[in-house]
């Protein structure tokens, strides 16, 4: 028996928890965020799309094939994550990218350095989905809520995106015998093509689509109703690959918020909690909950949403459970080396920690 997720099973409890209180009414529609729902399922469903067909394999495949040395195939691998990100989620891009990691370094017999480059992997896919609207589900949320335009957006949160990124060069250039060349001792399995070229052709109007609706140009009912037609029409699988549990997950947290807003108490309580720690709040909560369900749960008490931005963003980095897309990596790594899950858990924590503190001093210098 497949087990229930804890995060929508907790959005679902808190909901019916807060009922008790504001008894369901018309308002209840009210409270819940469909754009972000809406353009959150159409981008699930056009990356879904691009998976089936192996685009994200096939761009990886030749990328890794140019490098000369071990660490420019780490460098390769972690900022794969890095920039993926930032167009096809960090979850995705972990999901995609791990396992290739973790095939190339054990057929070239550098097993030795997976738990170092899945760990920067993983912080790699957090901070680089940072920086953009589409990079995450917390984001989407927070862009459509502030309305603000994308250079603001990006300009928020560029200084931890930037630090970030010099965080991961200078782990890859610390790996042992990196000088090295890569020798594949089994042979990789390579995507020998692309799915159809039509289906991609396809795939890359529906997510053009998509990004004009995050950036208000097209409305989102429009980008969310093509792609339902064109998927049903041309492959209704990919329809059911979506994600519907972190989209059942966040109208719980909508109910929630948006019931115990209207509770002056509790609302009052929680606003002097958060305002003016939006960005110390945003990273507490995340390591708790993670920063997703954090977002929807501080959001509707902050009044600067730009601090919050940043906070529950930064909050990636820490617990395990701090982004759920560190989940992904760990669970990859726990299957193909079950005898190393501690080492790993350590090596992770301490290089979260580390940065975290570093992106800290950052936000208290800023």
């Amino acid at each position: 028996m497949k087990r229930i997720d804890p995060v929508l099973l907790a959005a679902w409890l808190l909901a019916a928890l807060s009922m008790f209180f504001v008894h369901p009414d018309a308002s209840y529609l009210s409270y819940i965020d469909w754009r972000s729902l809406g353009i959150l399922w159409t981008l699930m469903v056009v990356i879904q799309g691009f998976k089936e067909n192996s685009v994200f394999e096939k761009i990886a495949s030749a990328l890794v094939g140019m490098v000369k040395s071990v660490r420019l195939l780490a460098a390769a691998l972690v900022f794969l994550c890095f920039f993926g990100s930032m167009f096809i989620t960090n979850d995705v891009a972990l999901l995609t990218f791990v396992p290739l990691a973790l095939m190339l370094l054990s057929g070239c017999g550098r097993e030795d350095l997976m738990i170092r480059v899945v760990v920067l992997q993983t912080i790699a896919a957090n901070m680089g989905s940072m920086l953009t609207p589409i990079g995450n589900p917390q984001n989407l949320y927070l862009y459509g809520l502030t309305q603000m335009s994308l250079p603001a957006f990006m300009g928020c949160l560029l200084p931890y995106t930037l630090f970030s990124a010099l965080f991961l060069i200078a782990g890859v250039m610390l790996l042992k015998r990196g000088g090295e060349r890569p020798v594949m001792h089994d042979r990789i399995p390579t995507v020998r093509h692309f799915g159809s070229w039509r289906q991609i052709a396809v795939y890359l109007v529906l997510f053009t689509a998509a990004l004009l609706a995050v950036l208000r140009i097209l409305p989102w009912e429009i980008a969310a109703g093509l792609t339902l037609i064109t998927v049903l029409g041309m492959d209704p699988k990919i329809l059911f690959r979506a994600d519907y549990i972190l989209l059942l997950t966040f109208i719980g947290f909508f109910l929630f918020t948006g019931n115990i807003g209207r509770i002056p108490q509790i609302h009052r309580t929680l606003e002097e909690l958060v305002t003016g720690r939006e960005f110390i709040a945003g990273v507490a909560v995340s390591q708790v909950i993670s920063n997703v369900p954090a977002t929807l749960l501080l959001s509707g008490f902050s009044e600067d949403l730009g601090e919050l931005l940043a906070g529950v963003n930064a909050g990636g980095l820490g617990t395990l459970i701090a982004s759920m897309a560190s989940l992904i990596s760990y669970k990859s790594y726990a299957n193909a080396c079950p005898g190393q899950k501690g080492r790993y858990l350590l090596q992770f924590t301490a290089a979260n920690l580390f940065l975290l503190a570093c992106l800290l001093l950052l936000h208290a210098l800023l």
